[in-house]
């Protein structure tokens, strides 16, 4: 059976290939009514594209760098160990991943990263980008120097970046919300909300999504002042005991972002743990422990070996010039409770 073809959809579209390209990678520039043709002509003739057939077919070499947070965040560490990984096995199909580790809370110096690079050093970029103007300009600064960005974990779609690898953070949120809604009963409490930093994006969508919830569906329930603790254990802990001492009725928690090992501390010390709902985010050996244990009740969680594979294909697609196909870089949200974790898996230990 003839495989279809990229040229096939821009001759039923009746449009131009360089149309199609730009339909099929939502590029801006297109009509509605054209966008139509070319959309069913892709589902009419099951146009699925090959990225990496068309890599080999160039016999071009890829150079992508990652730009990834450090620190003691153990979902951080993950996403980096499985680029390294990557970096590692993918040498020899002519992929090269440098991974660069960066501050997120610090928007000056990852657009000064971001600055120093061009086609020179790398062929794309995919960042977990601070929400800040200084960076949002350096994306586009890149992107014009013909560099296609990626953003990853927390999107920054005030820029010209290409792509967004990442789960719905704001259905996150929404997702903590209707947990904390749904365990606690239907009487006045209070809920306390931990974040790294409401400058991320990722931290002020999930708090978006979540107070949406509660405020529409569960108005008996008072979100109490975010708290910032930077994804730090230290902080976290410090921050959730005297939450806790201020507020001795508390009713449910929610740590949007990292610094789990800290939160958990603080509640165990409290004696308070079994008494308040406890709703988290990634599953690592602490927040494992902690959902065990009874101190978490859930935790939302995506998978890091998914988003970089899928910023890896994305970033190939966009040096190709070809579709990026949706279904397949859609990162799911997932919720563990003590019921159903996954089996452990050997890893090494991390600090979260």
């Amino acid at each position: 059976m003839k495989r279809v073809t990229i040229h096939d959809v821009a001759e039923a579209a009746g449009v131009s290939l360089a149309t199609v390209d730009r339909v099929l990678n939502g590029r801006p520039g297109v009509r509605k009514t054209t966008i139509a043709k070319v959309k069913q002509a892709v589902d009419t003739l099951n146009y699925k594209p090959d990225v990496f057939a068309a890599g080999l077919a160039k016999k071009r070499t890829y150079r992508f760098h990652f730009l990834l947070p450090n620190g003691p965040n153990a979902f951080m560490e993950d996403l980096t160990r499985e680029a390294t990984s990557h970096a590692e096995t993918m040498s020899g199909d002519r992929m090269h991943v440098h991974v660069e580790p960066i501050d997120a809370f610090d928007g000056h110096r990852v657009a000064g990263t971001l600055a120093l690079l061009d086609h020179t050093v790398c062929d794309g970029v995919a960042v977990v980008a601070p929400a800040f103007p200084e960076v949002r300009a350096a994306i586009d600064r890149l992107q014009d120097r013909g560099v296609p960005v990626v953003t990853l974990v927390s999107d920054h779609p005030a820029s010209n970046r290409r792509h967004f690898v990442g789960i719905d953070n704001v259905a996150a949120g929404r997702t903590a919300g209707r947990l904390l809604g749904r365990f606690l009963p239907r009487q006045p409490g209070k809920i306390a909300i931990v974040a790294g930093s409401l400058g991320l994006r990722d931290h002020a969508e999930r708090y978006q999504g979540c107070r949406e919830v509660i405020e529409q569906d569960y108005p008996h329930l008072d979100l109490l002042k975010v708290r910032e603790g930077r994804d730090d254990n230290a902080r976290n802990a410090d921050l959730v005991a005297r939450l806790l001492k201020e507020n001795p009725e508390l009713a449910g928690l929610y740590n949007i972002g990292a610094g789990n090992r800290g939160t958990i501390s603080a509640l165990s010390a409290s004696g308070q743990a079994e008494s308040v709902v406890v709703v988290g985010h990634e599953l690592t050996p602490y927040t494992r422990e902690a959902l065990q244990a009874d101190v978490f009740d859930a935790v939302i969680a995506q998978d890091p070996g998914h988003e970089i594979r899928s910023a890896i294909r994305v970033l190939k697609a966009l040096c190709d010039g070809v579709p990026i196909i949706d279904g397949q870089e859609r990162i799911g949200i997932d919720v563990f409770l003590k019921d159903n974790l996954p089996a452990v898996t050997d890893r090494p230990d991390s600090t979260e």
